[in-house]
């Protein structure tokens, strides 16, 4: 401000803080990308000096290698075997994910329990397995446990005559028919039962009545996928053991199982203090308010302290989820063909290998993204409203 007239005067611009701001912002920027621009320059070069090919010409060659379980062959396209690898990425990781969310709750809820040995089982396991590395710990159950564990075929076991264990892997009823269609079913009847739960919830929230929405979501599906099944004359087939081997069912290979077991094992011991975590997050004076209305202490819990903790635990709950579809590519060291592993074995066939890890990694984050968007919409869903 002057001292003559009272008027505020401008600094310099080499002053002006607003300017300096824009100065810095733009100046990192340009570094950014000139760092960015030489790399990739550099990498131009190098790979026209290498003669590199980069396109994608190499999808349609032939594989050269086997998968067991399914109809590939060595003639087959990579793509196909791209296909097939994201098939195996996200069914290992679907199904993971659910099972480490229920386990890690139940464990979360154990380590609180009023019982001592609950309590104390609950924290050594949390204790010593979120303190492992986690590709020891899969080395280890693939080795040691079901390659080592598991009967030989010959004496394979046979519990209630539906299900065949062996180290060659886990053989159980299913339906027999197209995989295709069967997928085509599965994704049908999850589309369904989430449209499902999304007007329980707009019903909820019209009416105050409770929405259970994941009570009639799962009803539906069931509903969806028996009556489709039974519709398209599919025949229910149980496994049985002949030449070394299993025929009808589903087979669960070794390398399957003992990757769906590691990543349920590790992760769910951090969501156990995820949930623990969070449930010790709700205001005491919810529970006080339970135990006035005479509630017991499983209805307590599912009625009162559970909705309230997993709005504070979805965020994390989502994160680790995410960890899980990443370490998922862990697969590779015991040679599950999920999508690393067939980028390994097709760059190792002479497919080049910038093609094939940058078509991986743009593979593997269209479906973190996914599930972002996913985790975000229910967050969006179970947040409290400020009135």
């Amino acid at each position: 401000m002057s001292p003559l007239t009272g008027v505020p005067t401008r600094a310099p611009l080499w002053r002006d803080v607003r300017v300096l701001k824009w100065v810095f912002q733009l100046v990192v920027l340009a570094v950014f990308v000139s760092i960015i621009f030489w790399l990739y320059n550099n990498y131009q070069v190098n790979i026209q000096k290498s003669k590199i090919p980069t396109g994608l010409e190499f999808l349609d060659n032939p594989a050269n290698f086997t998968m067991p379980g399914n109809d590939f062959n060595q003639s087959s396209p990579v793509w196909s075997a791209f296909i097939q690898g994201f098939y195996n990425t996200l069914r290992v990781s679907i199904v993971g994910i659910l099972l480490s969310i229920f386990f890690g709750t139940l464990i979360g809820m154990a380590r609180l329990s009023k019982n001592f040995l609950v309590r104390t089982v609950a924290g050594a396991y949390v204790e010593v397995i979120r303190n492992l590395p986690l590709l020891v710990l899969l080395t280890f159950m693939n080795l040691a446990v079901v390659l080592q564990t598991f009967p030989r075929i010959e004496d394979a076991w046979r519990p209630l005559d539906l299900f065949v264990v062996s180290n060659r892997g886990i053989a159980i009823p299913w339906f027999e028919g197209s995989g295709t269609t069967l997928l085509t079913v599965l994704a049908a009847a999850l589309v369904i039962a989430g449209l499902v739960a999304w007007l329980r919830g707009k019903y909820s929230d019209r009416t105050g009545k409770p929405a259970r929405g994941l009570l009639y979501a799962t009803a539906v599906f069931v509903v969806v996928v028996l009556g489709s099944w039974f519709t398209l004359g599919y025949q229910w087939t149980l496994p049985f053991v002949e030449d070394r081997g299993t025929l009808g069912g589903l087979r669960l290979d070794p390398s399957f199982f003992a990757l769906l077991v590691t990543l349920v094992i590790y992760t769910s011991s951090h969501i156990a203090e995820i949930v623990r975590g969070s449930i010790l997050a709700v205001p005491r004076g919810q529970g006080e308010a339970a135990d006035a209305l005479a509630l017991s202490g499983p209805r307590k819990m599912r009625l009162v302290i559970l909705p309230q903790a997993f709005r504070v635990a979805l965020p994390a709950i989502g994160n680790q989820s995410l960890n899980l579809l990443k370490n998922s590519s862990l697969g590779a060291a015991i040679s599950y063909f999920e999508l690393t592993q067939i980028a390994q074995i097709t760059v190792g066939n002479g497919s080049p290998a910038v093609p094939a890890f940058t078509l991986t990694l743009l593979v593997y984050l269209s479906i973190s993204l996914t599930t972002s968007l996913v985790i975000n919409i229910f967050n969006r869903r179970l947040a409290l409203v400020e009135r």
